[in-house]
């Protein structure tokens, strides 16, 4: 009875050995990349993509960055592996801007901007003269006035749209009044203006429901403002990142959005 348990717990000890050997060689088999997001909305659901492409033996590492500027820095550096905070428009400023060799990938989410208010409860009650604040970067500005245009506010000259600034607005009878601030800080300096047009994930950041506090808003279907995961070009045919782009396209993520977002995030795909 004795020799036969010892031969039993060899064999145990064996078998256990054999399966940690196992877990140990997939665990160091399995793919990584280091994925820049940005903190708040953005990066829960990026966590809920990690959890996915886990399921698919890739390994995601978040860094998380706080502004529009890093994440394309850090991944033309070669501290990230790929980013996904950014629309076309974005990345097509910041390529003309810094000379970066980033392409996109596949879509992720799409964040319908819009413009807020703690003064007023409705868009045709801003006053002559107000003060509105709009996101300073070229794209997310032109974006906040071609929203503005789109509802009557201004009109912007003619064949300006996605490079549209201050400088282009054609007509502006109530007179109102931009001011140009990084996008993070709109919903701060929110009580010094009259509106501002705020970024969807800094809006959610910043306590409101852009579904129901927005005063107008982007459409939500054939939005062009579509988020995407971003690498460099050297990598873009990389099986790693296809494997990433189905982990965000996943059910799991478009139920999370449904769930957790409520419409103010849609997925793009």
């Amino acid at each position: 009875m004795v020799k036969f348990e010892r031969r039993w717990l060899r064999g145990f000890a064996l078998t256990t050995g054999l399966v940690a050997a196992l877990v140990t060689a997939t665990a160091q088999a399995a793919e990584k990349v280091k994925l820049g997001v940005i903190g708040g909305a953005e990066e829960e659901i990026a966590e809920v993509a990690k959890k996915v492409a886990a399921t698919k033996g890739l390994d995601v590492e978040l860094i998380t960055f706080s502004d529009y500027v890093q994440p394309n820095a850090a991944l033309e550096s070669g501290d990230l592996d790929a980013n996904a905070f950014q629309h076309k428009p974005y990345l097509d400023a910041q390529i003309k801007a810094h000379g970066y060799h980033i392409v996109p990938v596949g879509f992720t989410i799409v964040e319908p901007i819009g413009l807020f208010s703690k003064k007023i409860k409705k868009f045709d009650q801003l006053p002559n003269g107000a003060k509105i604040g709009i996101p300073n970067d070229p794209s997310n500005g032109a974006r906040a006035l071609r929203l503005l245009a789109a509802h009557g506010l201004i009109t912007l000259k003619d064949g300006k749209q996605e490079d549209a600034s201050v400088l282009d607005i054609a007509k502006n009878p109530k007179k109102i009044k931009f001011f140009e601030l990084e996008a993070p800080q709109l919903p701060r300096a929110l009580d010094d203006f009259d509106a501002a047009v705020i970024n969807t994930n800094y809006s959610l950041n910043g306590g409101f429901d852009p579904v129901k506090d927005a005063l107008i808003q982007e459409p939500r279907q054939n939005n062009p403002y579509g988020n995407f995961i971003a690498v460099r070009e050297q990598d873009k045919d990389k099986p790693v990142f296809k494997t990433l782009v189905a982990a965000y396209q996943s059910p799991e993520v478009s139920s999370f959005l449904e769930t957790r977002f409520k419409g103010a995030i849609l997925p793009a795909w």
